[in-house]
């Protein structure tokens, strides 16, 4: 499990990168603040045993995409940098519109067809994914991203 202080610095980073100009992977600003209830989700994976390359690979090669095609905004993913969880953890951030559209994403990213044929096709050989942890974060006043 992932301490709270690693997650607390990685959100930290997320943050910091985002106020100095990071840049989505559609090419857009993240760092410019947004009118409505914008929602970041922090998402933590753990791996099943032997399937962190198999997770990363799926990650990299498709989810991703998927992500934006369903509204959801790419922020960030981090390994941790130490053992035993850099062996088989991945944590990300994205962003949302609002929570209502947060839920209408995932609905309807679990429903694509492609995504179904890639989940399908990643777990041939077993599941890839032991756990999943997921906290829903808004911006305070004072953050520079939101």
């Amino acid at each position: 499990m992932i301490s709270s202080n690693w997650r607390a610095a990685v959100l930290g980073v997320a943050m910091l990168a985002a106020g100095v100009g990071a840049r989505n992977f559609v090419g857009g600003d993240v760092a410019h603040a947004q009118a409505g209830n914008r929602v970041f989700e922090m998402r933590t994976y753990t791996a099943a045993p032997g399937k962190f390359e198999a997770l990363q690979k799926r990650f990299r090669d498709h989810t991703l995409r998927l992500f934006e095609k369903h509204g959801m905004q790419n922020v960030g993913y981090w390994v941790p940098a130490d053992p035993p969880n850099s062996e088989n953890t991945i944590v990300y951030i994205i962003a949302h519109k609002n929570r209502e559209a947060a839920k209408a994403s995932w609905a309807a990213f679990g429903a694509d067809p492609e995504w179904q044929k890639v989940a399908k096709e990643s777990q041939i050989n077993g599941k890839i994914v032991a756990g999943i942890t997921s906290v829903y974060m808004d911006p305070t006043d004072y953050s520079p991203i939101k």
